[in-house]
């Protein structure tokens, strides 16, 4: 079910039931400030919503739902609008319910390991909060200071530390949601495990098309005894990416292990001058290494035994935590360097096995010079999680459909190469024509069966996940017969 609003509908008695809710101040109505709302991360599409409203709490969610629903008009929830796949994009006449001012910490319980939060609540705000009793929350994406736990919930967001520690999903253990007929309801529980189905691994990463949640039990974890990282770099990307393999090969899991390439190592000291990137390396490798003392110990020094043989040139290493900081600050700062580079930037988010980087990455380098756009390559390598930045200039006509295929092809090849076209961005409006490469006609209406249990009128984030004929264009034609008698949302 496409979601349309072909009349012209009468707002004023819609927002003031929403205004009866939560008060003039909680609602945006005026088109100057709907500005603001009109895209996520993703700059490329944009669209302003009808209305934009403010909860606080999880009853005021449930009402504004209610209202939606009553009124059948499609709702579009956002947290701090830092996604990458348009996934909190509006569509035309929706309502966007943003969570910015849910952010209270509701519990914390140290002897339990858990914390609940609001969705609004920062990524980083949790580990500011827990580590002066030597905890700490491991899910860490780059934008971590800006992100909302909300919407890493919907998108399953990674960071650094997913390599050994996993992303968001692994560290949910419960949450509160209003469904998308508002009703309230909790999955999942206090305990990693419960009984019956897990319908919190299911709503984890639904890019708000099951509901929204409203109160997430989040699981923190102790801060090791020793934490060491050590800076490699290599004269070619394909030494630094042998390493990678290598170095898991020996039954190493490091902490974090990243990857950046010259363009983005170059592109960070001019904007954050940590003076810890040489800047005429071809590639560095960060690896981050955590555990007991004696075992961190034994691992630096066999993996700076495996850097070295594949070619790394140096190797500088940190184990106070000032200059770890100062080690990780460029890659956290990466994509935000690469804004110095062009006017305009692509982000892409694809993953692939760690065996087949070097072989992917000389196909991302032949790419680009077949589209003829420079690409900068920063990525989690220990798990695959490729983040190609193709620069260009969104003045020139035609060059953002350009850079679109070419970041097409690069998910393409993800597949090829036995992997996905996401890692932790989502597929919300940018990715979805792609869904039909990875997946067969029979895992895709598997998945439209779950979205229509929950979702039946489709009102939820309508227009994300799933290849529609109106807006996938190429990709939809090569696909149009396997959805024949199959309900697009």
């Amino acid at each position: 079910m496409i979601i349309e609003d072909k009349q012209q509908r009468n707002w004023k008695p819609i927002i003031k039931e929403f205004e009866a809710v939560l008060g003039k101040n909680g609602v945006v109505q005026r088109r100057e400030e709907l500005i603001t709302y009109e895209c996520d991360g993703l700059t490329s599409y944009s669209q302003r919503p009808a209305v934009v409203v403010l909860p606080r709490t999880t009853e005021q969610v449930a009402q504004l739902v209610k209202i939606c629903d009553r009124y059948s008009i499609p709702f579009i929830a956002r947290g701090s609008g830092t996604g990458l796949s348009g996934g909190a994009l509006p569509i035309e006449n929706s309502v966007l319910i943003v969570t910015s001012l849910m952010r209270q910490i509701l519990n914390v319980d140290l002897e339990n390991q858990r914390v609940v939060v609001q969705p609004g609540v920062i990524n980083n705000w949790v580990t500011q909060t827990v580590s002066g009793a030597g905890f700490y929350y491991a899910p860490d994406p780059s934008s971590q200071i800006i992100c909302s736990i909300g919407g890493n919930v919907a998108e399953n967001s990674g960071g650094v530390h997913c390599l050994k520690y996993g992303v968001t999903t692994n560290h949910v253990l419960g949450l509160k949601i209003v469904t998308p007929d508002g009703s309230i309801v909790d999955i999942g529980g206090q305990i990693p495990e419960m009984p019956g189905y897990d319908l919190t691994g299911i709503f984890v990463g639904s890019e708000g098309t099951l509901g929204i949640a409203t109160e997430i039990t989040l699981r923190i974890l102790k801060s090791a005894e020793s934490i060491c990282v050590l800076l490699a770099d290599f004269t070619t990307v394909e030494a630094a990416a042998e390493s990678v393999s290598d170095i898991i090969s020996a039954g190493i899991i490091p902490g974090g292990m990243e990857m950046m390439d010259n363009i983005s190592i170059n592109a960070v000291e001019d904007v954050v001058a940590t003076n810890c990137y040489p800047r005429d390396a071809t590639a560095i490798l960060l690896v981050e290494i955590d555990g007991l003392e004696v075992e961190v110990a034994a691992n630096k020094q066999r993996v700076a035994e495996i850097c070295l043989k594949n070619g790394a040139r140096n190797i500088t290493s940190a184990s106070d935590l000032e200059t770890r900081l100062k080690l990780w600050k460029g890659r956290k700062a990466a994509f935000a360097a690469a804004g110095h580079l062009s006017p305009d930037y692509y982000v892409q988010d694809g993953v692939i096995p760690r065996t087949q980087l070097p072989y992917v990455l000389q196909e991302i380098e032949a790419l680009s010079q077949k589209f003829g756009y420079q690409i900068a390559n920063v990525f989690h390598a220990g798990d695959g999680n490729l983040h190609p930045l193709i620069l260009f200039d969104n003045s020139v006509e035609g060059a953002l459909e350009k850079v679109e295929e070419l970041g097409g092809e690069i998910l393409k090849l993800c597949v090829k190469v036995g992997g996905s076209i996401s890692g932790e961005h989502g597929i919300g409006a940018d990715k979805k024509c792609y869904m039909p490469d990875m997946f067969s006609e029979i895992d895709l209406e598997t998945m439209q069966w779950v979205r229509q249990v929950f979702n039946p009128q489709g009102l939820a984030n309508p227009g994300k996940i799933f290849p529609t004929p109106r807006t996938c264009g190429e990709a939809a034609s090569a696909s149009k017969q396997q959805f024949e008698g199959v309900e697009l949302f």
